[in-house]
């Protein structure tokens, strides 16, 4: 089902103080097609650690490289970014071909 995403001040109250984690792309199918969740993380780092222990299969692509945009801004090497509590995050496939960052 389609869920209205107009979601401007009308945050349920148990994902207060949790960043929401959208998975964009072919990422959602290494996490059985779950594609939202609501984490505590407060930097990307901490992010990856939830996300890797709860879909080891993600994992591996996290370490790869994904670009991650916080709140609409993309980063490229995101690791020591801080998220804040109410972040929208979104975890990005990166585009095949481009070089690895280092």
């Amino acid at each position: 089902g389609a869920q209205g995403a107009q979601g401007e001040g009308a945050q349920p109250s148990l994902s207060h103080g949790m960043a929401r984690v959208v998975l964009v792309g072919n990422l959602a199918q290494l996490t059985g097609g779950v594609a939202e969740f609501d984490l505590s993380a407060t930097s990307v780092k901490q992010l990856f650690q939830q996300l890797g222990e709860l879909h080891p299969a993600l994992a591996r692509h996290l370490e790869d490289g994904v670009a991650v945009a916080i709140d609409g801004q993309i980063y490229q090497d995101a690791l020591l970014e801080p998220i804040g509590p109410d972040s929208e995050v979104f975890l990005l496939p990166q585009i095949a071909g481009g070089s690895t960052p280092t």
